[in-house]
């Protein structure tokens, strides 16, 4: 009737309890037994680190013995520090070519895992080994694409690292398709997600510029921008308000690759022109998207009304107005009543009863 169970597995669950709870039914005490020796077949599958061993050692051991697979269960299991020390830091003892053969086998061999995010501690202690290290790309580029690939996302902090990294590299005048291009001579190809995350990590660091540069040199290392590319970059941008760089990479995105920005970058632009009072520039960018096909919410037009009337541009409030009647947008009371009241103001009454018969027409 008794499993032979060891006592070290179950003594956590019967020291110091009162001996009555240890006098029970027997039919209670087999039921109990069948759910420990349950739990002793789970727990049994997890590779632990004894306390002669340091997790470091134990990575080390499962990178000999070529048990890939384990290290995402090692680093689970552990209550160590895993970035202090990093457990991949005997790496450093392997040649440039090894090192690079042992973490891409580490990678290839975690594609399987399910859920896929199993080994996102993982992927973080390669990736902060990495950046750290004397030849840090393209190595962490290929990382940074397995991280991305399984759901994950890096740590915050991996921005700073990255960006230092790239710039490192990018004073040796090298150019950005060149560096991507790099992760093809071991095995990997740069693609969208990867770029992305290098555009964002560098708009992170106010490196606006070389932000741009990389978006521009995709193309050549075989990978077009998206709208998450356009996106960061102009709204980075708008955020420190260079609009004029902004409004450019808009019209760039629409007009030349035939990309639809997406409301909330539009939202930006539209407010960074509001708070620097580039109300032409507005209201031009809103005409420009307009005739492109591009759809714009009423957020956006709602910005630059409100732009406009603060700078008493009461003419191109109406006109904006209008536009976005036309779109089936209706401003709120406060805005109609300012663009009425100031058109008359400016001695526009003509066109400012042109402009409240349409809100009669639209029962607003």
């Amino acid at each position: 009737m008794f499993v032979d169970i060891p006592l070290r597995v179950i003594s956590w669950q019967i020291i110091d309890l009162p001996c009555k709870r240890m006098v029970i039914g027997a039919a209670t005490i087999c039921k109990s037994l069948v759910i420990f020796r349950h739990c002793l077949q789970h727990f049994s599958t997890l590779p632990l680190v004894s306390s002669s061993q340091t997790l470091e050692q134990a990575v080390k051991a499962a990178v000999e013995s070529k048990d890939y697979k384990q290290i995402s269960e090692l680093l689970i299991s552990s209550k160590e520090p895993c970035q202090n020390p990093n457990p991949f830091s005997f790496l450093s003892t392997f040649s440039q070519s090894r090192r690079i053969q042992i973490i891409d086998d580490i990678l290839q061999s975690f594609i399987p895992l399910r859920p896929r995010s199993r080994p996102k501690i993982a992927y973080a202690c390669l990736l902060s080994y990495t950046l750290q290290s004397p030849r840090p790309l393209p190595l962490a580029l290929a990382i940074i694409q397995r991280t991305l690939r399984s759901g994950c996302v890096p740590a915050p902090q991996m921005h700073l690292f990255l960006s230092s990294v790239w710039m490192n590299h990018r004073c040796q005048s090298r150019s950005v398709s060149d560096i991507l291009l790099e992760m093809q001579s071991i095995g990997y190809h740069p693609d969208c997600g990867t770029c992305n995350y290098l555009i964002s990590s560098l708009c992170a660091v106010d490196q606006h510029a070389e932000a741009v540069k990389v978006l521009k040199g995709m193309g050549r290392a075989g990978c077009i921008p998206d709208l998450e590319s356009y996106g960061t970059v102009i709204g980075a941008m708008s955020t420190i308000r260079r609009t004029a760089d902004a409004v450019e990479m808009m019209k760039e995105m629409v007009a030349k690759v035939g990309l639809m920005p997406r409301q909330g970058t539009i939202v930006k632009v539209a407010a960074a022109l509001r708070a620097n009072r580039e109300t032409w520039k507005a209201v031009e960018l809103i005409e420009f998207l307009d005739r492109e096909g591009c759809p714009v919410g009423f957020e956006s037009y709602e910005a630059v009304v409100d732009g406009c009337l603060e700078r008493r541009e009461y003419i191109l409030a109406a006109k904006v107005v209008m536009g976005m009647t036309k779109k089936g947008f209706i401003p709120y009371i406060r805005v109609r009543q300012k663009v009425v009241e100031g058109l008359a103001s400016v001695g526009e009454e003509k066109l400012a009863c042109i402009v409240r018969q349409r809100f009669v027409e639209l029962r607003s």
